[in-house]
């Protein structure tokens, strides 16, 4: 009883981040859609791509990593063995490391912006006036950088009080912002004017953290100290998590690097694949990322009372219930890749070629959408044992083998080779992880696991099936577009989303049936 009791607790805090997540999402999507109206694919689209991409690499390590990897399990332990007093010392030790760090990455990110253009789109280089122009909105896009790393402190602390509202609501002021720009700033600036909104909405995240930061009683002291016992301790688990963010954040830039050979993959596939990644990483985002971010407090807790039971039956759980939702996430998004992006997308600079190149990848990223979810669960089970090594040794074996089937498959499948390589590289690297976790702690449930995946899997192919003969039905290109084409693709979507709950409870799915319950018993 306790156990369900702690799993609905559990759930609601996923709820809660999910909710937030999907407001952002929506907003986001609003965002991107008025991006590539005005931007399609063409060469400025694919500089902003890149140069808004050369920060969000790093945020892994000073934002959401750090987090995760560092702030959330030691304060987490703090919180239950450590007195108020000594709580509130640490966390402004972990504020003054994260400053003098965010400090020295945004300076240099300025300073060597020419360097890191060539380095993660070499292609670009052909074109000089491309190349130029995207380090120029590097050099002045990266500062923000300095607002995500705060933000991501404010988010740890928060965190390991089990708040998490204005953490998760903070995305979604970055995207009024970038959209408030569009309409406003980019008539008169050009791309530019997305770089001023990005800036502004950063400085707006930050300010928001500060009421629910300061009503659980932080505060600023006299004094600027570095040095604290606890200081060694956040190197050690930071040190491991820096080198496995570059291995990690590589394995995301492979994709451009590669993307950014047009002769080979094709024109404007930086971009295209920026518009896939956006639609691929919705459910992730909503769901997988918000669950991920929710257990963690929880899996920290359980270590540092010991309590490894629950420990296991905590990760199985989490990863049934991703599973719940990203299979048929991926599914749909395969059958319906080209429809919705069509529909969303395909007007002004956003032309029928760039449909065709964004849902080609957005139809071999989806093999990947469950490994990506399962990742987060068991990267957060690592780092909650303080265990940060073992996730860069498989993402970097990951990397590897992204790498090499890059280069396989890129040219047999173009754009669509690129996201099918780094899919496989995804499943690879859960699996090894979900393997070493097992030879560590013990079965976590394994047999329990693959039930419910195979039963998920049968009803999101039923589902599949459904989908595709109602694409077929509703959503011809001739019907796929404004709001006639939104109205047609919502009823496909939540009648293939009723078809997939009515199947998946048949087949006894744990998530759908425990589901259901809360609704009849409420």
């Amino acid at each position: 009883m306790k156990a369900m009791t702690t799993n609905k607790k559990l759930i609601k805090s996923t709820g809660i981040i999910g909710l937030a997540t999907t407001t952002s999402r929506v907003l986001g999507f609003v965002r991107d859609i008025l991006f590539a109206r005005l931007f399609g694919t063409n060469i400025y689209a694919q500089a902003f791509v890149v140069a808004f991409r050369l920060p969000n690499m790093l945020r892994d390590m000073v934002g959401e990593g750090a987090t995760d990897a560092a702030i959330v399990p030691v304060l987490t332990e703090y919180q239950h063995t450590r007195t108020k007093e000594e709580y509130w010392e640490v966390a402004r030790i972990i504020l003054n490391l994260m400053l003098v760090l965010l400090v020295i990455i945004s300076v240099a990110g300025v300073i060597f912006a020419p360097l890191l253009v060539k380095i993660i789109a070499p292609g670009f280089l052909k074109d000089p006036h491309k190349y130029a122009v995207t380090v120029s909105l590097t050099r002045l896009v990266f500062p923000y950088i300095f607002f995500l790393g705060l933000v991501a402190y404010a988010k740890g602390v928060l965190n390991s009080f089990h708040y998490f509202i204005t953490p998760a609501f903070a995305p979604a002021i970055l995207n009024i912002s970038i959209i408030l720009a569009i309409f406003w700033l980019c008539p008169f600036m050009g791309v530019n004017g997305l770089v001023v909104g990005i800036l502004i909405g950063g400085f707006l995240q930050v300010l928001m953290q500060l009421p629910p930061l300061y009503s659980r009683g932080f505060r600023i002291k006299d004094g600027f100290r570095l040095i604290h016992p606890i200081s060694k301790r956040i190197g050690k688990l930071l040190l491991p998590r820096a080198f496995g963010t570059a291995i990690y954040q590589m394995s995301v830039l492979v994709d451009t690097i590669f993307g950014s050979f047009s002769s080979i993959v094709g024109y404007g596939a930086v971009a295209g694949l920026y518009f896939a990644q956006r639609l691929f990483q919705l459910p992730l985002a909503v769901f997988g990322i918000s669950l991920a971010t929710a257990v963690l407090p929880r899996l920290s807790k359980e270590v540092a009372t010991n309590d490894m039971g629950k420990f296991k039956d905590t990760v199985s759980f989490s990863l049934r219930t991703v599973f719940t939702v990203m299979v048929p996430a991926a599914v749909g998004l395969m059958i319906l890749s080209s429809p919705i992006i069509r529909i969303l997308f395909q007007r002004g600079e956003f032309t029928s070629y760039s449909t065709a190149i964004t849902s080609n990848a957005l139809f071999f990223y989806t093999f990947g959408l469950f490994a990506y979810a399962g990742i987060k669960i068991l990267v957060g089970a690592y780092y909650s044992m303080g265990d940060t090594r073992t996730p860069v040794k498989t993402a970097s074996f990951s990397l590897a083998v992204n790498v090499i089937l890059n280069l396989i498959l890129m040219h047999p499948l173009k754009i669509g080779g690129l996201a099918l390589a780094t899919s496989i590289a995804a499943i690879t690297n859960f699996s090894i992880l979900y393997v070493l976790l097992v030879r560590r702690i013990g079965d976590i449930g394994t047999k329990i696991v693959l039930r419910s995946f195979i039963k998920i899997f049968l009803a999101s192919a039923v589902m599949g099936i459904f989908s595709f003969f109602m694409a077929e039905t509703l959503l011809s290109p001739a019907n796929s577009y404004g709001m006639r084409g939104l109205w047609r693709i919502g009823v496909v979507v939540i009648s293939s989303g009723a078809m997939y709950a009515i199947v998946a409870y048949l087949f006894r799915v744990e998530g759908i049936r425990r589901l259901w319950g809360l609704i009849v018993k409420r």
